[in-house]
């Protein structure tokens, strides 16, 4: 801060990429201004909620021009000084504009200036004479007798909120508050969300082998200090177990836990083994929360009330007051990125945050991102490896089924079929795998060839036959079947291919004895579904498991001793470069559910490319050698992570504006781009129309990041001049990790 700073530097959620300048308010000491506090200022025709960055002896705008801060929201930063760094240097490596990184990183109710201290709600209980109360006592108030149901089911009372939800709920809890029966009380919202819990018999985990003890140990002499580890494990090798020992290390200390897992499907997995593990609240953050239960969980992270906090990549912005480590679960995952507005990628993040905080991260997988393995080969991260699993399992059987020397009846293959049958009949699991949704990726006319495609995107509509729909799982566009084909009338609309609800179908007339399990985005959209379906698994059941990618993130399947691929595919051709990382992982990932108990695992694999060396590679359980061998491949076309991409894409509902508005950057960044600097397009991308929009971009490569980032920086600032920019959204990705 400046020593007698008149000028307050304010971000403000706004696409502009810079902050704006401020008087202080005039009853407020301009050196009362500290970063990270929250102001409201006035803003165009309103007022917003803004974040002081900084102070200025002067600004370039004209005194009389500017405008004052109305008030200062808090006494002391909202955000933590690390949390504060991270999220302006982030602003600037992903050429966001800061007030929307800033402000984006709190939650919903203190973006909108409401008080960071907590708040309570009403909630109801019984009262001694409601717990005294016979059961079955008001079965002429139904409502009544449902109410205190609910309530002696939950002793330590329900919000209000979630009581009255059902329509007549109020009048019969204002019948039993006459009667005596009920009483309501107020509850701080951290105490009462569901992420805060202590559990009362704890599990002890089972004995280290050699590979996780030296892991563990070189992870706990780390704390204290800045250390990046990969680790490396094979699926069931007990990396879990290493994260929870690492977790003990800093709870001895004091310290708090930062545990990022990749998706919201796996987060109540991991939730229960942290807390059948650990005698401590736990603050757990994803999109899933109401607004209070998020703020509840950030307040008990911030305050150091939650000494582990478990989150989606949006929780690598939380505060922490005794910062111990950071975990990184999956950390190949693709969803740790995010793929629209402020694009950055929380495991790289998550490094840069440790590094600030001089703490260790760990970076977990058994599929490592090929970035991760480079750095480990420059000595950046440090390497720990667990080659074998955990226990007595035993890495699966892996076998390749050519689909061109035998026909796969409904994706089904003669050799898979007896494998299923098998295994069933052994009272042992079934994971059959494939990757595609619906009844079948479109419907085709047979007599004139006319093929359903989405009206609005370059993509066929996949055709969803329990729902009798044609749906565009790009723009979520969607239609009935048509009765006859809507070019030559003719009624023979054929399935083309296969999806998860055909395969199900399929499965349950070949095989009536076993009991089908489809999980998939189709069957989880709703609340709790996901977790009612693995529940059912767990239970050991003889049970074919069908899904997709959601099947292969994490998951431990005791039960399953057979793995199918049904169509492997689908990722050896992509025109992505990184379709051949893509389809490793996924493999490796999914092949690891088999076998992961005291039974042998065994692993199909159908494909009509037997010979193919990437598949070849993965047989011999050899993910490290096959990753190797992809960066090669990397080094020599100069791709990620020896060169370094930045995709710049634009859209518009005009067929041309995009291509123009690019173009026109490009004429002016060319000649003035930094030596190594390429420049290439524009061009399509693989899908040039989604969603109504007609699509291009802009990719620019280079060696080193510094040149990369002096161009970007120049390109947002012409962006925001072209004479086009008012006609086409626009974005930019630094490190892409598709081109879509």
């Amino acid at each position: 801060m400046t020593t007698g700073a008149r000028i307050w530097q304010v971000a403000v959620h706004s696409p502009l990429h810079q902050e704006f300048d401020y008087l202080p308010p005039t009853d407020v000491a301009p050196d009362l201004a500290v970063e990270g506090l929250r102001v409201r200022v006035p803003f165009g025709r309103g007022t917003r909620v803004g974040i002081i960055t900084g102070t200025a002896a002067a600004s370039r705008i004209d005194a009389k021009r500017l405008k004052r801060v109305l008030a200062l929201i808090d006494t002391q930063p909202i955000l933590s000084p690390d949390v504060f760094r991270l999220l302006l240097w982030a602003a600037d490596y992903y050429h966001y504009p800061p007030g929307e990184v800033l402000i984006g990183a709190l939650p919903a109710p203190l973006r909108r200036g409401d008080s960071v201290t907590a708040r309570t709600r009403q909630h109801w209980r019984l009262t001694t004479a409601g717990h005294a109360c016979v059961p079955g006592s008001l079965r002429r108030a139904p409502r009544q007798e449902l109410l205190m149901q609910r309530l002696t089911a939950a002793p330590q009372g329900i919000s209000a909120q979630e009581l009255l939800a059902d329509s007549g709920a109020r009048a019969a809890l204002r019948a039993l508050h006459a009667k005596g029966r009920v009483e309501s009380f107020e509850l701080a919202e951290e105490d009462a969300a569901p992420s805060a819990s202590i559990t009362a018999t704890l599990e002890t985990g089972p004995a280290l082998n050699d590979s996780q003890r030296a892991a563990t140990t070189a992870i706990e002499a780390a704390l204290g200090r800045f250390q990046p580890f990969l680790l490396d494990g094979v699926t069931g090798s007990g990396k879990t177990e290493v994260y929870f020992h690492a977790i003990e290390g800093a709870l001895r200390t004091g310290r708090q836990t930062l545990l990022l897992v990749p998706e919201i499907g796996l987060t109540p997995q991991m939730v229960e083994r942290v807390r059948r593990r650990f005698s401590v609240p736990l603050a757990v953050l994803h999109s899933g929360l109401s607004d209070g239960e998020r703020l509840a969980a950030w307040r008990a992270a911030a305050e150091g009330r939650a000494p582990i906090v478990i989150g989606t990549r949006s929780a690598v912005f939380v505060p922490l007051e005794r910062p111990g480590i950071i975990i990184v679960d999956e950390e190949h995952d693709a969803s740790y990125k995010q793929q629209d507005g402020f694009r950055y990628h929380a495991r790289d993040l998550a490094v840069v945050r440790a590094q600030y905080l001089k703490i260790p991260v760990v970076l977990g997988s058994a599929t490592p991102a090929l970035e991760s393995l480079h750095n480990c080969r420059q000595d950046r991260y440090q390497h720990l490896i667990l080659a074998m699993r955990a226990g007595t399992a035993t890495p699966p059987e892996i076998r390749l089924v050519s689909l061109r020397e035998q026909a796969a009846e409904h994706g089904i293959s003669p050799v898979l079929a007896r494998a299923i049958e098998r295994h069933l009949a052994s009272d042992h699991q079934v994971l059959l795998f494939l990757n595609r949704r619906g009844y079948a990726p479109t419907l085709l006319c047979h007599d004139c060839g006319w093929v359903a495609d989405c009206s609005r995107c370059d993509a066929h509509m996949i055709y969803h036959r329990a729902r009798h729909l044609l749906r565009c799982h790009h723009c979520n566009a969607e239609r009935p079947v048509p009765a006859g084909c809507p070019t030559c009338g003719s009624p023979d609309l054929r399935p083309l291919g296969q999806g998860t609800e055909q395969a199900e179908e399929v499965l349950a007339e070949r095989f009536p004895a076993a009991e089908i399990v489809r999980i998939d985005r189709d069957r989880t959209r709703r609340k709790g579904s996901l977790d009612a379906l693995f529940q059912r698994v767990q239970e050991g059941r003889r049970q074919i498991l069908l899904g997709t990618q959601m099947l292969t993130k994490g998951h431990h399947l005791p039960h399953v001793t057979l793995v199918g691929i049904l169509a492997a595919d689908q990722g050896l051709f992509g025109a992505d470069f990184r379709a051949g990382e893509r389809m490793g992982q996924l493999i490796v990932q999914v092949a690891g559910r088999a076998g992961r108990a005291d039974k042998p695992g065994e692993v199909l694999i159908q494909t009509h490319h037997p010979d193919h060396p990437q598949l070849i590679a993965l047989l011999q359980h050899d993910y490290r050698g096959f990753a190797h061998g992809l960066l090669d491949e990397r080094r020599q076309a100069g791709f990620p992570p020896y060169g370094c991409l930045a995709l710049l894409r634009a859209e518009s509902v005009h067929p041309r504006a995009a291509v123009d508005f690019l173009a026109a950057l490009r004429t002016e960044l060319v000649e003035s781009a930094p030596a190594g600097v390429e420049i290439l397009g524009p061009a399509p991308p693989p899908m040039e129309r989604r969603a109504g929009r007609h699509r291009a971009q802009l990719l620019f490569s280079s060696e080193r990041r510094a040149p990369l980032h002096r161009t970007l920086a120049a390109a947002v600032q012409r962006l925001q001049k072209l004479p086009q920019t008012g006609k086409v959204r626009w974005s930019l990705d630094v490190d892409p990790i598709d081109e879509y």
